[in-house]
């Protein structure tokens, strides 16, 4: 059949947008602009990105990313008391595939926005059992060691990416260019596979004692969520891997394996909600925890002029 006139057209502008924009559907975001309004909100996930990335990664090879990806960190410190993990090798295999994918969602973030140095990340054994202590109410003795054991790890990481999670949820309504909401939201798919697949293996777990300090693993996260919801500030946006019967999913088991609202909806958070979190103060202006000079770019260092 022969082309038209308007047919060949548009079949030649078709072929020239191909040749020269961008392939905004695919993953690669290097040339595609991104709304200035934008940039604070891109930027300060990289507090929790550097966390998880440094944490995984020590955790299964006994290094982070000064020797990974030492040209992400853009010159900040090293984290502090992070070591190798007694993991076992399924446990490890897993943990190492997060420590990867951290290193990518820090490149792709990086790749668009200037990003700042990584913060001071406090990842030692004493910081954990301070955390762990305030969750459970008590010193526990000997003090909670996130290296110990593969079930310790996974309990620790169960810190971790939920909150991210949380965070990027909250961050996608405020975006203004549908690449930033795009990025976000492959940033947010991939941290929420992750919290599936701890607290999965954490529920298949849930009855077991954690030795010696006779609480189960279900207590464990109930008492971490709780936690949480305290130091946010923000009301219930939190929950365990076992709930009573009114907060399961329609109300009818107890069971809780992934955490959302009354209508299975993940829960929200806002940058100062993670700050208080993970400070550890419950006040997103007194930086401790975890992140002993707080967190880096304008909105976390807004709150410590």
């Amino acid at each position: 059949m022969a082309l038209t006139a308007t047919s060949t057209a548009t079949i030649t502008t078709l072929l020239i947008s191909l040749f020269f924009f961008p392939k905004i559907y695919s993953s690669d975001f290097t040339h595609i602009r991104f709304a200035k309004a934008d940039v604070d909100l891109l930027e300060f996930p990289l507090n929790l990105e550097f966390f998880e990335a440094e944490f995984f990664l020590y955790g299964a090879l006994g290094y982070g990313l000064d020797k990974v990806a030492p040209n992400l960190t853009k010159g900040g410190p090293t984290p502090l008391g992070a070591k190798k993990a007694n993991l076992d090798h399924f446990t490890q295999d897993v943990i190492l595939q997060f420590a990867y994918q951290e290193v990518g969602h820090l490149r792709a973030i990086q790749k668009v926005v200037k990003g700042f140095p990584r913060p001071l990340l406090d990842l030692s054994k004493e910081s954990f059992a301070k955390t762990v202590d305030a969750a459970i109410g008590k010193k526990l003795s000997p003090p909670f060691d996130p290296y110990y054991s593969g079930v310790h790890f996974l309990l620790a990481s169960y810190l971790i990416p939920y909150v991210g999670l949380t965070g990027y949820v909250g961050t996608i309504p405020k975006l203004k260019a549908p690449s930033s909401r795009r990025l976000v939201a492959g940033l947010l798919g991939v941290e929420s596979g992750q919290d599936a697949v701890i607290r999965a293996y954490l529920y298949e777990h849930a009855k077991e004692i954690v030795s010696p300090y006779g609480i189960t693993v279900g207590e464990f996260t109930d008492r971490f969520s709780e936690l949480r919801d305290r130091l946010g500030h923000q009301g219930h946006k939190d929950e365990g891997l076992v709930v009573p019967l009114p907060k399961g999913a329609e109300g009818k088991i107890n069971g809780n394996v992934l955490a959302g609202d009354v209508d299975s909806v993940a829960f929200d958070r806002t940058a100062e909600e993670i700050l208080r979190i993970v400070y550890g103060s419950g006040d997103e202006k007194k930086p401790g925890g975890f992140y002993p000079k707080g967190g880096n770019g304008r909105i976390a260092r807004s709150h410590l002029l």
